[in-house]
């Protein structure tokens, strides 16, 4: 496939966006060459600007569980936007996506919507300080949570990808009062509890990793979490911006039945739009303005356009809970169809999934935290992206990346991914 195009996008948005993009991962520096540029998406498949068809596993990092250009979220974005995009002001939207919400997931009684998963997880945090009246947090290294300054040490994703995951720009007064422990590791975080006594307000994890690649939970690592946390007085903030409404209606607390303290939404919870959201039991969310001390506000939050699209794809997924059960079976069919062939061609490989999350790691050992994560063969990665990218699918730009299943996959794309992979893996 050709993408003279995109090339020529790219360097044209170089000029006037730093590194071509808004958002770093975009820019394939893990992986070398140009990014693509998209035209259009429909169902399972992206549109490039030089006329290509991709199948999409990355379904703009997770929002699209449905597929792209999902038939009744485009019709409730049009007709909201002919009555106006945005008033700072109340809608009826507002409260008929937060009831629908509360409804769906376990251990909330109120919700309060932001426009990014970055912003909700910051504020999840200053609401859990303010709530145990405590400083420092608990973060796994690996776990990516958004760019907020408490976050980006040892961070996943981007920050991994660039090399930088202690970012400059965070100060060390900031950093002091984040506390880095491993993922799957309940002794090592027993042990900064310990070294910190009555000084913790939250642990916050992705209770599923998907940046350093997808990372299920050990059997038992949550409800260790669970247990240390009751036991000492901190707050357990799941970061559900890749999970909520996607591993299950309930996200991760219904799929393990294990209830989290404050929970943190994105991706899904706004059908594609810029939307997050985080939630919490009556007592702690009342602590929020304009009922409590802890401030958090937002110019554009809640605004028509991203609640109308939220409040189409929860219908959706609540109308339809096998959804869920469907997108389990295409992601393990794609498995096990990726293990056969990676095993027939000899390759040195470690595939993790979970629901309809899935990753490749070029490793043989199990892939459990990020230490683990970063021991995989990056220039086979590189052969096995850019391979791909010519049979027409496309994957994220990153090995620290999971990919992300939907609906509209049919199982002709899967086999055809299947073959793909085949093809490829013969050349490593």
């Amino acid at each position: 496939m050709l993408y003279k195009r995109s090339s020529q996008l790219f360097a044209e948005a170089e000029k006037v966006i730093p590194g071509g993009v808004n958002s770093p991962v975009r820019a394939f520096k893990a992986v070398g060459g140009t990014p693509i540029f998209v035209k259009s998406a429909k169902g399972a498949y992206l549109y490039d600007e030089d006329g290509n068809r991709l199948i999409d596993y990355i379904n703009s990092w997770g929002p699209m569980i449905l597929g792209h250009a999902f038939e009744p979220v485009v019709q409730a974005v049009i007709e909201k936007a002919k009555l106006g995009t945005s008033f700072g002001m109340p809608t009826e939207l507002e409260t008929q996506i937060a009831a629908l919400a509360v409804a769906m997931v376990p251990n909330i009684d109120k919700i309060r919507f932001v426009n990014s998963g970055t912003e909700a997880c910051m504020s999840a945090v200053r609401l859990a300080r303010g709530f145990t009246k405590r400083d420092k947090i608990i973060k796994f290294a690996g776990c990516y949570h958004g760019h907020s300054d408490s976050f980006l040490i040892q961070a996943g994703s981007g920050a991994i990808t660039f090399g930088s995951p202690n970012s400059p720009g965070v100060t060390a007064g900031t950093a002091k009062d984040t506390l880095l422990a491993r993922y799957n590791d309940l002794e090592n975080v027993a042990a900064l509890i310990e070294a910190n006594k009555n000084e913790i307000a939250a642990i916050i994890v992705e209770p599923v990793a998907g940046n350093m690649g997808c990372i299920p939970p050990n059997k038992g690592f949550l409800q260790g979490l669970r247990q240390l946390c009751t036991d000492n007085g901190i707050l357990l903030i799941f970061d559900e911006v890749m999970t909520g409404f996607r591993l299950a209606a309930g996200g991760v607390q219904e799929l393990f039945n294990i209830p989290a303290d404050i929970v943190c939404f994105g991706k899904v919870i706004g059908g594609g739009l810029p939307v997050g959201a985080f939630a919490a039991r009556a007592e702690i969310m009342n602590y929020l303005a304009p009922l409590g001390p802890v401030y958090q506000a937002g110019t554009l939050s809640g605004n028509p356009l991203a609640m109308a699209a939220g409040l189409a794809m929860l219908q959706a997924l609540d109308t339809d809970r096998a959804i869920f059960q469907r997108l389990e079976e295409k992601t393990a069919y794609l498995a096990a169809g990726i293990d056969k062939v990676l095993k027939a061609n000899n390759v040195t490989f470690t595939i993790n999934s979970i629901g309809s999350m899935i990753s490749v790691h070029f490793d043989a050992a199990p892939v459990v935290d990020f230490k683990t994560a970063a021991n995989g063969d990056n220039e086979t990665f590189k052969k096995f992206f850019h391979g791909l990218l010519q049979e027409g699918i496309y994957i994220a730009p990153s090995a620290y990346e999971t990919w992300f299943i939907t609906d509209a996959l049919t199982y002709e794309d899967l086999d055809f991914t299947i073959r793909a992979i085949d093809k490829v893996s013969k050349t490593f």
